[in-house]
């Protein structure tokens, strides 16, 4: 039995996506929706109810089937910086293209596929998963992009994941190797230690 457009929309937060048709009555649903105005293009195959989500970490999921939530975002999530992100950072493997509306905005990282795939989890935001790098490698990130970012915010990232009871070393460090800045994060952890 195939179901109706509105249940899809329902489904995915108010989002449809081109793939998720398979029947031509769908396609004159959603064309009838579109034309009464209930239903915005986003861009080419993804399709909004009129009335948003209550989370826009939801639509850029959405947006973004294959993006990560990084840097500053995966940073405000964890509590490890007071910094609050007026941007959405997500990271998208290098030969991955997307084109992005104007708003909600979004700042792009283009990561090889080892730093793009390496503590990618899912984590639960109402009815949805996003995809976000976990603790310890966003804490990694930190330290790679320090040049970037700023020695405080490192050092403001680093003391903060100390004081939490869920961090854990052995991972950090493991990621560290991985990335290439185990000696950097030991110096630094040496000095706060």
């Amino acid at each position: 039995m195939n179901q109706t457009v509105q249940e899809i929309f329902d489904a995915n937060s108010g989002f449809l996506r081109a793939k998720d048709i398979s029947s031509r009555t769908q396609w004159n649903q959603l064309n009838t929706m579109l034309e009464c105005g209930s239903v915005v293009k986003v861009k080419r195959g993804l399709y909004l109810m009129t009335e948003p989500p209550t989370d826009q970490s939801v639509e850029i999921a959405n947006m973004l089937p294959n993006g990560v939530s990084c840097m500053f975002t995966a940073w405000d999530y964890y509590k490890l910086t007071t910094n609050n992100p007026f941007e959405f950072h997500m990271a998208i493997g290098c030969k991955d293209k997307v084109v992005l509306p104007a708003y909600p905005p979004v700042k792009l990282y283009y990561w090889t596929d080892k730093s793009y795939r390496l503590g990618s989890v899912e984590i639960k935001e109402g009815n949805h998963d996003i995809k976000m790098y976990d603790l310890e490698k966003s804490v990694c990130d930190a330290v790679q992009f320090r040049n970037k970012i700023g020695m405080d915010t490192v050092t403001e990232i680093l003391r903060n994941y100390i004081k939490r009871k869920d961090m854990d070393l052995d991972r950090l460090m493991k990621y560290a190797g991985q990335l290439r800045i185990g000696n950097v994060i030991e110096t630094l952890l040496t000095v706060m230690l």
